[in-house]
């Protein structure tokens, strides 16, 4: 058995492991495996992204699950893969090309510009598995997917056809979303809602048979009132009933427009006039329906104006524009004032630039068993945690709207529809449409469309398209999906909808074909001053410099400690940093062990021979298993996190390794080797508990101390001791306390009366516990006392330091301290005792308190209300003989 080096140092130990456990294929799953199944499929990263700190928690929830699982005996997939990320991919190419070669994508035609796209994919492309690796993910490599796979791909044309010969899918041309900047169209998901702050351009408009008299319209977008093609009043608004059927000058490209009456008018916003504009709003384009007006379309595809009419705009980027309209209106008379205003303004979710409506032809789908998706999350065939994500997700699917599915960019699955060739090829004029996962048969005859499918038509399949027949006979439904939930309309609600169309599990049944059991949504990991994470600002911290410096153990394990279920985590990299020392606080207690002697890989602990504090740190070992498997079933990670670093650090460490030195050191064999197999078994266990969070230390520690013959990821987790064969168990444990609790007093008068941590002094113990006396050894090796006398008659000289414990009085055996500082002290002790005496009273006098709580609790609280009377009682008593 190899010696524990002094300093753990994971740099060295980490990718050793990671090594090992490739090469054994510790990580491969057997499909005919006869052990129960457990399964999750990767979220796909980017193709070409790096890892941030977002992804390392998002896998790290993912490995703590499946490592856990394994040492449960489960038969564990953990899928991994990329998505192409269409528009991502694209841009960043696109940026690459104008930045190096001052060209375009059209520059190049789309046969070069895919090239240059495979060439930057496979020089960037994979990274980000790599940095996974890194992490110590314990995926099944050997099943990596991709999104751009040839049979994935073909998966995906055959949906695409599937669901336009049901009716599903269909090409129309409607107002969609559209990015100037990626020049694409985008689901109504894509866009995110920002407050923006800006003008309030309210603007005249001249009615044409009423010279002299104006309407006055309140606009943001100045910049597009060439585009107006009417005004609009409520039906019922008498102020402008006599205006209907007459017609006001468009003050920008100058044009007389009709008034027109239309219910959608809100009478009560503003002078209750509305300028019409089809071509670049939702709602007016719905007017402009309902009343045949012409849509002029203002803007080129990357939101520069497009009027010839208005010269000085023709050509402006749309927000010079503005600026420049307003700047026209004044000078024309139209503009009657400005105010400054915060509205809510639509970004591109991948682009990050406010998107345009605009009417465009595109693809569409009818979302189909919406009521089937709706059902299986409210009867909880799915199971969201937190559980409140359910509500969001049902409310977006009783107010879903079709999905744009078509993207204007070259990268990605090309929609599997031809047009017939004519003398005019220009798209509306098309006529025959052949959709089919193979070409039509003439294909000279044909040309196909130009676009490609939105990454997460592709994405949606990801939960069983990603396994082999074989392999989701197992395996599927997976068993839990973790990730953001800024993705739950974009992902999971649609692999819900997708698994319970296309039924790929093993009966039609939809409890067979949901996507997975559970979705856990993790938080947004914020600054410590609570701001996103982005470059610009310099907060987000590289994870691999962090796990160069702190370990991917450390780094893991201090994220997680600070990852509360369902809500926003405050990252500090203190606490990274205390997950560093945690493992090192962790390699030490191993060298201790390691300095008396071999570890025993099944220790047997005589239950004659074992010491009250044993029973202490067994209890509490108990008390974490059950505490832990509590928090594993709600998604409590931090919990978990939390309890371990505290039984670790406090309840092991700090008290009982310290207590074990006596026994360790003590010529008594029996009770020493008792001792040595306590530390055992719960080093052991802890180990245990730890690797699903820390599974590179704690798998070498595992084989260091010699706890078992395989791999720690296999071992089976550890289960609680039985203590009924020992006398007065809860007897001990309220000994323990008491000892405890009077060290801490102790120990707390020594650095109040200003006396070194590390220098031996004197204590006197006044008390009538009789127990007391056989574990005088102890409690003067946890006091570092030169000596720790009992007298239960102690008189002390007036000032000398007192503190009241549940043992009795603890006096420190110096000269007496200044009087007027020792009743200060007192009386701040006897404010916090007297202050708990009222809220234990309280609690008490609440009849209704008494009558409902269990009869346990309010025992306990009558005990409580006992025991601090008891101690104010004597810190009168030291008070009083001061005076």
């Amino acid at each position: 058995m190899a010696e524990l080096p002094k300093r753990y140092d994971p740099n060295s130990v980490e990718p050793k492991w990671y090594r090992r456990w490739i090469d054994n294929g510790d990580f491969v799953v057997n499909s005919e495996s006869s052990k129960a199944p457990f399964s999750i499929v990767m979220p796909p990263p980017n193709i070409t992204g790096v890892l941030t700190l977002g992804h390392v928690l998002n896998n790290t929830i993912q490995d703590i699950l499946c490592r856990s699982a394994r040492m449960q005996d489960f038969e564990v997939l953990w899928l991994p893969g990329t998505d192409h990320a269409g528009i991502g991919t694209q841009t960043a190419v696109e940026k690459h090309l104008r930045r190096t070669e001052n060209k375009t994508r059209y520059d190049l035609g789309r046969e070069e510009f895919l090239r240059r796209v495979l060439e930057w994919q496979d020089k960037h492309g994979g990274i980000i598995i790599e940095q996974l690796k890194r992490l110590g993910c314990s995926c099944d490599w050997s099943r990596q997917r991709y999104t751009l796979d040839e049979d994935y791909a073909r998966a995906v044309q055959r949906v695409f056809v599937d669901l336009y010969n049901k009716g599903l899918i269909y090409r129309g041309r409607r107002m969609i979303n559209w990015d100037p900047s990626a020049q694409t169209a985008l689901s109504d998901e894509e866009v995110v809602s920002k407050p923006q702050k800006g003008n309030l351009y309210f603007v005249r408009y001249e009615i044409v048979e009423e010279p002299g008299r104006f309407l006055e319209v309140a606009t943001t977008r100045p910049e597009t009132i060439m585009a107006d093609t009417a005004m609009a009043f409520h039906p019922n608004d008498e102020r402008y009933v006599n205006l209907l059927g007459k017609h006001a000058w468009r003050p920008l490209a100058r044009e007389k427009i009709p008034i027109v009456a239309d219910d959608a008018i809100d009478p009560e916003f503003g002078t209750g006039v509305l300028k019409v504009t089809p071509a670049h709003d939702a709602l007016d384009f719905e007017i402009g329906q309902r009343h045949n007006l012409p849509i002029v379309d203002v803007l080129h595809a990357d939101g520069r104006i497009n009027c010839p009419a208005e010269p000085e705009l023709d050509g402006l980027d749309r927000f010079e524009a503005r600026e420049k309209a307003a700047e026209l209106l004044r000078a024309r008379g139209a503009l009657a004032k400005t105010e400054p205003y915060e509205n809510n303004v639509g970004f591109s979710d991948r682009s990050d630039v406010p998107i345009e409506p605009r009417i465009s032809e595109q693809w569409f789908l009818r979302y189909p068993k919406t009521k089937d998706a709706l059902a299986v999350v409210r009867d909880h065939l799915i199971r969201f945690f937190p559980v409140h994500w359910e509500k969001v997700y049902a409310q977006w699917l009783e107010n879903i709207r079709d999905w744009c599915i078509s993207r204007q960019v070259w990268w990605g699955h090309r929609i599997p529809a031809w047009y017939r060739k004519q003398k005019s090829e220009v798209r509306g004029q098309e006529s025959e449409i052949y959709v089919g996962v193979e070409p039509p048969p003439d294909p000279e005859n044909w040309v196909q469309d130009p676009d490609t499918l939105d990454t997460w038509f592709s994405s949606w399949l990801w939960a069983y398209q990603t396994m082999d027949e074989e392999t989701r006979r197992k395996f599927y439904p997976t068993s839990v999906l973790v990730t953001a939930p800024d993705i739950i309309f974009f992902w999971v609600a649609r692999m819900i909808i997708a698994g319970l169309e296309f039924k790929p599990g093993k009966s039609d049944r939809n409890e067979n074909n949901i996507p997975f059991r559970h979705v856990y949504f993790t938080g947004l990991i914020r600054d410590k001053l609570g701001r996103k994470m982005s470059k610009s600002l310099g907060n987000s911290p590289d994870p691999l410099e962090l796990i160069e410096k702190y370990g991917a153990d450390g780094l893991r394990f201090g994220l997680m400690r600070i990852a509360p279920s369902g809500q926003d985590i405050r990252f500090d990299e203190k606490q990274i940093e205390e997950g560093r020392n945690f493992a090192t606080k962790l390699w030490n207690v191993g060298r201790l062990r390691q300095m008396h002697g071999p570890s025993s890989p099944e220790p047997k602990i005589d239950n004659r021979q074992v010491s009250i504090y044993a029973i202490e740190v067994l209890s509490r070992l108990n008390e974490t298993i059950d505490a832990i498997d509590a928090a594993y079933r709600d998604y409590q990670f931090n919990a978990v996190a939390q309890r371990l670093y505290d039984f670790v650090w406090s309840d092991y460490c700090d008290w009982f390794v310290e207590t074990a030195k006596t026994e360790i050191f003590s010529e008594d064999e029996a009770k020493k080797k008792c001792t040595l197999a306590t530390m055992d078994f719960v080093l052991s266990a802890t180990l245990r508990l730890l690797h699903p969070f820390m599974p590179h230390i704690t798998e070498e520690l595992w084989f260091l101390l010699g706890f078992g013959k395989g791999s720690i990821q296999f071992a089976a987790p550890p289960q609680k001791i039985a203590l009924d064969d020992v006398t007065d168990v809860p007897g001990k444990r309220e000994l323990v306390s008491a000892i405890y609790q009077t060290v801490q007093a102790g120990r707390n008068l020594r650095a109040e009366s200003k006396q070194p941590s590390n220098k031996k002094i004197g204590f006197i113990l006044r008390t009538e516990e009789k127990l007391i006396s056989g574990q005088l050894p102890t409690l003067t090796r946890l006091l570092n006392a030169e000596e720790v006398r009992l007298d239960r008659k102690y008189q002390a000289p007036a000032g000398n330091p007192v503190a009241v414990t549940p043992l009795g009085e603890i006096f420190l055996a110096i000269a007496a301290a200044d009087s007027a500082r020792e009743r200060e002290r007192l009386d701040k002790e006897m404010a916090k005792i007297e202050n708990e005496l009222r809220t234990a009273e309280n609690k008490l006098k609440n009849k209704s308190f008494v009558d409902r709580a269990p009869v346990a609790v309010v025992d306990e609280h009558r005990k409580r209300l006992k025991d601090l009377s008891a101690q104010l009682a004597r810190l009168k008593q030291a008070r009083e003989g001061l005076n």
